[in-house]
C-alpha cells in the first residue's frame, strides 16, 4: 500500500464563515493546516498537501434532490420561505448565509477527491478537516450540515466496487449517513456518540441495526453523559474492532468529530484527544486506507489541537516525545512545537459516575454481542 497520506485544504474554505453566532466555526480548518505546518508536519516525503475542487452538481446529485440543491442555491440569495423550513433551512442550528451551497459543495468534493485518491492508490490516508457533515439528507439540512460529504465519499468508493465501513466518532449520532445505508451491506456504519436521550439528533439507539440486506450492517454505541477515555475506548474494543476486523472492509472511513472533548460546549462527554489519538492507531494496525473527516467540535482551541494531533497520528509524523508525554501536553504545556505538545493532559475527575457509565456500557455491549455479533458469526 502507497505510503502517502495526504492533507486537503484550499484557501477558499477561508472564504466562507456561518453567522457570528452560531457555534460551528469554519475557521477550524485553516487553523489545523496552520498548526500542522508549523510543525513542519506538512511536505515532504509521505505527507503532502492537495487542493480540492468542488464538487460539481452532477456529483452532488449522486445523493441530493436536485429541488433541494436549488433550494440551497435559492436561499442563500435570500428567498426563505416556508417550504425551505421544513427541509431545515433557516433554523438555529442550520441559518442561512451567503456562499453556504459553495462551502458544502467544496467541503463535499474534498471527501469525494479523497475518495478518488484511495482509489487510484496513490495515498493510503487523506484527511479532510472540512468534511464529516453528516446529519444531511437527501433533501433538508441538520446539524449545521447543508450537504452529506461522507455519503458522498462513501458512493464514490461503493461505485468503484470497494466495500466500506464508516466509523463516527463524532459525539453526535451520524443519522445522515446511517439512514443512507440502512439497507445495504457493501458499507457499514458504526457510530459511536452519545445517546440520543439527552443530545441531539435524538437517535442511535442499539436497536438501529438496519434492515433487509442491512440487517447487522448498521450499528450504534450510544454512550451516558460524562462518558471518559477508558470506558469510551473499552466500547470501541469490545464492539467496533471485532466488527472492522470481520468486516474486512476496503476502506475506512472515519469521521472524527471533536465535539466528544471535555468542555465542548454543546455536548456532554468526558473525552481527551488521547483516545482519539489511540483508535486512530488501533484502525492503522488494520493496514487498510484511511479517509478521515472532521466532524464536530465547538471548543475551537481544543478542536483544532485534536486535529493536529491526528494528523501526526495519520501521516506517520508521530516523535518520540509523544509517547513519552502521555497526558503531559495540550492544556498543561500549551506547546505545539512538537507532537507531545498537542495531547491533552490526564482528567482525574469526571462530569459523571464511574460506575453508572461502566453499567451503562456494558449493557449496551452486552446487547449488540447478543443482537448483532451472531449475524457476523463473532
Amino acid at each position: 500500500m502507497n505510503m502517502e497520506a495526504i492533507f486537503l485544504y484550499s484557501d477558499d474554505f477561508e472564504r466562507f464563515a456561518y453567522p457570528a453566532d452560531a457555534p460551528f466555526k469554519t475557521e477550524r480548518v485553516r487553523m489545523t493546516r496552520d498548526t500542522i505546518q508549523s510543525m513542519g508536519l506538512l511536505g515532504g516525503a509521505g505527507r503532502t498537501e492537495h487542493t480540492p475542487v468542488p464538487a460539481a452538481r452532477t456529483e452532488l446529485e449522486a445523493f441530493h434532490a436536485p429541488a433541494y440543491l436549488n433550494m440551497l442555491k435559492s436561499v442563500e440569495q435570500g428567498h426563505l420561505d416556508v417550504e425551505a423550513l421544513r427541509h431545515g433551512l433557516g433554523t438555529p442550528d442550520c441559518p442561512v448565509f451567503r456562499g453556504l451551497y459553495d462551502y458544502s459543495a467544496l467541503a463535499c468534493g474534498a471527501s469525494m477527491q479523497g475518495a478518488r485518491l484511495l482509489i487510484a492508490d496513490e495515498a493510503d490516508t487523506v484527511f479532510n478537516t472540512a468534511g464529516g457533515l453528516h446529519h444531511a439528507g437527501p433533501d433538508y439540512a441538520a446539524g449545521f450540515c447543508y450537504m452529506n460529504d461522507v455519503v458522498l465519499a462513501i458512493l464514490t468508493l461503493a461505485d468503484a466496487g470497494k466495500r466500506v465501513f464508516c466509523l463516527d466518532l463524532d459525539a453526535h449520532h451520524g443519522d445522515g449517513t446511517q439512514n443512507a445505508f440502512f439497507d445495504r451491506n457493501d458499507v457499514f456504519t458504526l457510530s459511536m456518540h452519545e445517546s440520543g436521550r439527552t443530545l441531539f439528533p435524538g437517535t442511535g439507539f442499539e436497536t438501529e441495526i438496519g434492515s433487509g440486506p442491512g440487517r447487522g450492517y448498521c450499528v450504534n454505541i450510544p454512550l451516558p453523559v460524562g462518558t471518559y477515555d477508558g470506558a469510551f475506548e473499552k466500547a470501541f474494543t469490545a464492539i467496533a474492532l471485532p466488527l472492522l476486523r470481520r468486516f474486512d472492509p476496503d476502506v475506512i472511513v472515519m469521521e472524527i468529530g471533536m465535539d466528544g472533548l471535555a468542555g465542548d460546549p454543546l455536548a456532554h462527554l468526558h473525552l481527551t484527544n488521547n483516545v482519539f489519538a489511540d483508535i486512530v492507531r488501533h484502525v492503522q494496525t488494520l493496514n487498510k486506507p484511511i479517509l478521515a473527516t472532521g466532524g464536530g467540535g465547538y471548543n475551537v482551541p481544543n478542536t483544532v489541537r485534536g486535529w493536529a494531533l491526528i494528523w501526526s497520528i495519520l501521516a506517520h509524523a508521530q516523535t518520540p516525545h509523544d509517547d513519552l508525554t502521555l497526558g503531559m501536553g495540550g492544556v498543561m504545556l500549551e506547546n505545539t512545537e512538537w507532537a507531545g505538545g498537542l495531547r491533552d493532559r490526564v482528567l482525574l475527575s469526571e462530569a459523571g459516575d464511574r460506575g453508572a457509565i461502566d453499567h451503562d456500557i456494558a449493557h449496551t455491549i452486552e446487547t449488540l454481542e447478543k443482537t448483532v455479533f451472531p449475524i457476523h458469526g463473532l
